[in-house]
């Protein structure tokens, strides 16, 4: 009864009006009957574990993948790196981040009226789930992203300047960004770039800023003439498989719902990662006669990287062919491009999710299906997606490289940012931590 109502409303304005009642009371009692939001248990048992499984991707997913990938001395620096991030962001996180990025404020940053999480009770809803429930799955994003740069400087960044980097970048960087395009107002989002669970807000902004932290510090010392072979790939693939798992709380846990939408939000996030990990180690096996564990395994991540922006706007055939070329893309970014352009991301940050993020925003714009996301791309007759979603790109490719440089460049005028060049000869592990494994 109510829904017929409310269908009804507006046309009975009209005509009430023309009699001279004012369509403000009706629209009033409209509003009234609407029933106001009530909790959705089923939804918040579902967000309570992706909430888990994001945070899964980090720690000890990402620590464990860039672990095995880095030489035996730097091993306990680099998953300390991740673990660290973890603990100071999730603080960061409850003072200020959340507010910056998800209260009301201008279209380019929010307030801080949800500073130190004001207002909110055990009963504040966000939707039809709890607003602390909403807070810690948005946490786990904040948590992973800046984490995720530290492959591009691997073996040769001072652990206190990547402290105080993480927390800048986070404040500065990271939730402003989140505002742009999931907060209220936020004028990406307002503009209409589709980004369902981080492309341009993960992954892009993560690489960019890798990007550019390698090019600050420079090279590491032997780059590329010694030999940097990872340590463990058993640890990079077990790593690398916790963050394929974990992915599925990352895509399909941006539905804020246990519905259908998250459903094929999962589908298409398996689908794209197996395809970008085959694609990677056939070109690799193709060029270099040997298909690599290190290949598919970043393949896989390509894939999943590549899907996060599109997972909830496209089908599985979009996401196969996603998948594909963010695979046979990432391949290239992390060899022909590093090679090309000179520069030492150690883990290929950048390689990775910085190309994968783009391909996947890119591809978000030709690929999407109003039927699933209520957008649709290319292939359905809206070619002017593919543009929004290039402004989007480059929107975040110019803040947070422009942003990142000037806090490195901050950062290490005021305390230095790269190891002393013995550290680095002997390894971060010793020196920076007093511990080793044998």
């Amino acid at each position: 009864m109510n829904r017929l109502f409310l269908l009804a409303a507006p046309m009975m304005a009209v005509a009430l009006g023309a009699v001279g009642l004012p369509a403000a009371a009706l629209a009033q009692d409209a509003a009234a009957a609407a029933p106001a939001p009530t909790l959705s248990a089923g939804d918040t048992a579902w967000m309570l574990t992706a909430t888990a499984l994001v945070l899964f991707m980090t720690i000890p997913g990402l620590a464990l993948f860039y672990g095995g990938m880095v030489r035996k001395k730097n091993v306990l620096a680099t998953v300390m790196q991740s673990f660290a991030i973890c603990c100071l962001v999730s603080i960061l996180w409850v003072v200020v981040g959340y507010s910056l990025a998800f209260s009301e404020g201008s279209p380019y940053v929010g307030g801080l009226s949800k500073a130190l999480l004001a207002g909110v009770t055990k009963d504040s809803l966000s939707g039809v789930i709890p607003e602390a429930v909403f807070i810690v799955f948005q946490m786990t994003f904040a948590i992973i992203t800046p984490a995720l740069i530290t492959g591009a400087f691997a073996d040769r960044m001072k652990f206190s300047s990547m402290l105080v980097f993480t927390a800048l970048w986070s404040v500065i960087i990271y939730a402003p960004i989140t505002h742009w395009v999931w907060g209220p107002g936020g004028y990406l989002g307002g503009d209409g770039v589709l980004d369902y669970a981080g492309g341009t807000v993960v992954h892009i902004n993560a690489g960019v800023a890798g990007l550019v932290a390698a090019l600050v510090l420079g090279k590491r010392k032997g780059y590329p003439n010694e030999n940097f072979a990872p340590h463990n790939l058993v640890l990079s693939l077990v790593g690398a498989a916790m963050l394929w798992v974990g992915w599925f709380g990352f895509n399909a846990g941006s539905a804020l719902a246990a519905d259908s939408r998250a459903g094929m939000a999962m589908l298409v996030t398996q689908v794209a990662a197996a395809s970008a990990a085959l694609s990677w180690m056939f070109a690799e096996w193709v060029l270099k006669g040997k298909p690599s564990v290190l290949g598919i395994i970043s393949g896989a991540v390509g894939g999943l990287v590549a899907i996060t922006p599109a997972s909830g706007f496209v089908g599985p055939m979009g996401a196969l062919v996603i998948g594909v070329v963010a695979g046979v893309v990432c391949y290239w970014g992390a060899t022909g491009l590093k090679r090309a352009l000179g520069y030492d991301d150690s883990l290929d940050a950048f390689g990775v999710h910085g190309v994968g993020g783009i391909v996947g925003a890119i591809l978000t714009g030709v690929f999407a299906q109003e039927a699933i996301g209520g957008t649709a791309g290319l292939l359905e007759g809206n070619p002017g997606q593919v543009m929004t979603q290039i402004y989007g790109i480059v929107a975040t490719i110019i803040y947070s490289g422009i942003g990142s440089f000037v806090l490195l460049k901050g950062i290490d005028v005021v305390m230095g940012l790269r190891v002393d060049e013995d550290v680095e000869r002997d390894g971060l592990d010793l020196a920076l931590h007093g511990e080793s494994i044998h």
